[in-house]
């Protein structure tokens, strides 16, 4: 093991040793950022991330005449640098803004594409439909070059900051720049996943170079310095998307994926484009819930679900009791059903979304449900018969209610593996998303966006904002979403507690997990419905690190709410 821990209870000052750029707290360290407040309440901004340097270069963004689009950009090129095992350049993701002035609703799809080579059988299958291990015993899909889809957040942070946004690119890109010149502190979060995923870094010299020391996974409290990467964003300062996706930058990546058996062109990154679309809108209990369509499936399931769960009188059970997970639980199987069944990229399959987000359908949803038993062969529903014709997350809120949610990611952590040479830019892995058999709804085709269940979420109620809020997770964040909206508007909790609350998730067959802070008499009596239990840490990283802002039109406040689970922290003035 590694024996050099000189920085381990190194007290980072952020001002001093980060950022000229804003004021922080001086004397936080690796080991006790846990123990901090998580959430914060202001009157004029607030920002919300997976990372506490990042939510206040958000906040000084907002106080140096920024709005939150542009403290939105900023944070998400920094949380690039921050949490490299979630998010940056290499990857990409989906934003909502919503403009107080105008009261428009935009949702921006910044989604990885396939490259135009690749086809339904780029990865093959045995003859039991498992995926064949590359030379390296390692899955193709997850790990290295062909792993490696169109990278799209560079284009989407432009693209909302040029739409909506007031400042230059060269402003709110500084704080990225200066964090990965000068250095960021490993959190302990990020040195336990950099011990985790230590075999797979160790694989690729450029990554090596970055998050490894003498050989070995860099600590709590170690510096990260990423050089490389401050020379890319500062291209992407000077030039626009085209510092990304043309040049020197575009060819180390395409040199890079093709070195390791990747198919990505130099045209592939010339022509990525993100698209714009209407969002997708429904009701729960009178509160209206903004969310994104496909490619990301969750916004639809988000929907599904919380009108399957309307038919319950959820706070009559009680929260956490057994009957109010069964029927959660139960609910959550037939939504997982339907998921894989029908979604996909909309651009490429006919998908019955009008019917998926109805109440008419989530009542034939729920009728589906046995109180006393579970069901453990759940087959999809029938949609098309009601059918008339979406990791890191991020949540900021300006003086004027201006609204953004963005949840970004490079899928697992730490990607593909791959730096491209001299960009400091790790690529993701998100042609694992796509499924590997043919002719189903979310199989690999040229161009086209892998399925995602990534939810940033907006929340109306009488035509004001009341929340904006989204997870990381998987496809873990349906569910963890609409636990948290349902804690918000069934039991009146405040963003905080909806957030910490205990989770639990259900996929369409196995195991129902939960964290062990479920009491015992209420896991036995979910036993004997059925369940079979697999229960996890008290505050389980695997259901996700859930960002979010509630507003108080009564009192003009904001509240805003950060995850224990991961290195959340809220920020406002």
């Amino acid at each position: 093991m590694k024996t050099n821990s000189r920085f381990r209870n190194l007290y980072i000052t952020s001002v001093g040793l980060l950022l000229g750029f804003f004021l922080f707290s001086s004397s936080i360290t690796a080991k006790t950022t846990k123990h901090l407040l998580r959430d914060a309440k202001s009157t004029h901004g607030m920002v919300v991330s997976a990372h506490p340097l990042a939510s206040q270069i958000g906040v000084d963004i907002l106080k140096s005449g920024g709005n939150a689009v542009d403290a939105a950009v900023a944070v998400g090129f920094s949380l690039g640098v921050l949490e490299p095992n979630a998010s940056g350049l290499g990857g990409g993701g989906f934003l909502i803004v919503r403009m107080a002035k105008t009261g428009q609703t935009a949702f921006f799809d910044f989604r990885e594409k396939a490259p135009g080579n690749a086809t339904e059988d780029f990865f093959k299958l045995d003859s039991k439909g498992k995926q064949i291990l590359d030379k390296r015993g390692l899955n193709p899909s997850a790990i290295g070059g062909k792993s490696i889809a169109v990278p799209g957040e560079t284009a989407g942070l432009l693209a909302v900051l040029e739409k909506y946004g007031t400042m230059s690119r060269e402003k709110v890109m500084i704080p990225a720049i200066q964090l990965a010149s000068k250095g960021v502190a490993v959190s302990e979060k990020l040195g336990s996943l950099l011990m985790e995923h230590f075999e797979m870094l160790d694989l690729f010299p450029e990554t090596a170079a970055i998050y490894l020391e003498d050989g070995f996974p860099k600590e709590a409290g170690d510096i990260i310095r990423n050089p490389d990467l401050a020379k890319t964003l500062r291209l992407i300062a000077k030039k626009g998307k085209d510092g990304f996706y043309k040049g020197e930058v575009a060819k180390s990546i395409v040199n890079a994926v093709h070195a390791d058996g990747g198919v990505m062109t130099l045209n592939d990154l010339a022509d990525y484009s993100v698209s714009v679309r209407g969002v997708l809108k429904g009701h729960y209990r009178g509160f209206e819930i903004i969310t994104v369509p496909p490619s990301s499936s969750g916004g639809a399931h988000l929907i599904e679900l919380l009108n399957i769960m309307e038919n319950f009188d959820l706070k009559k059970m009680g929260l956490n009791s057994a009957d109010y997970i069964h029927a959660w639980s139960e609910a959550m199987k037939l939504v997982y059903a339907d998921r894989a069944k029908f979604m996909g990229d909309i651009d490429f399959v006919n998908i019955p979304l009008e019917a998926l987000i109805s109440k008419v359908y989530a009542t034939k949803q729920f009728k589906r449900i046995n109180m006393t038993l579970s069901n453990l062969q759940v087959e999809p529903g029938d949609p098309w018969a009601e059918e008339s014709g979406s990791t890191t997350h991020f949540s900021v809120v300006d003086s004027e209610q201006n609204l953004v949610a963005c949840t970004k990611t490079i899928n697992h952590f730490f990607g593909s593996g791959i730096t491209a040479p001299g960009t400091g830019v790790l690529l993701n892995d998100e042609m694992d998303d796509f499924s590997k058999n043919p002719g189903e709804p979310n199989s690999i085709a040229a161009n086209k966006r892998p399925l995602s269940s990534m939810s940033p979420t907006i929340i109306f109620k009488d035509g004001k904002p009341f929340a904006s809020l989204g997870t990381p997770g998987g496809k873990r964040i349906i569910t963890t979403l609409a636990l948290i909206i349902s804690s918000l508007i069934d039991f009146e909790m405040d963003i905080q507690s909806a957030i910490e609350a205990p989770k639990f998730n259900q996929y369409q067959n196995g195991d129902l997990k939960m964290e062990s802070r479920i009491p015992t008499i209420i896991q036995s009596a979910l036993e004997k419905k059925g369940h079979v239990l697999s229960i996890r840490k008290p505050f389980d990283l695997y259901f996700g690190g859930a960002q979010g802002i509630t507003i108080n039109h009564k009192t003009g406040e904001y509240h805003g709410g950060a995850d224990p689970r991961r290195d959340g922290i809220a920020r406002g003035y």
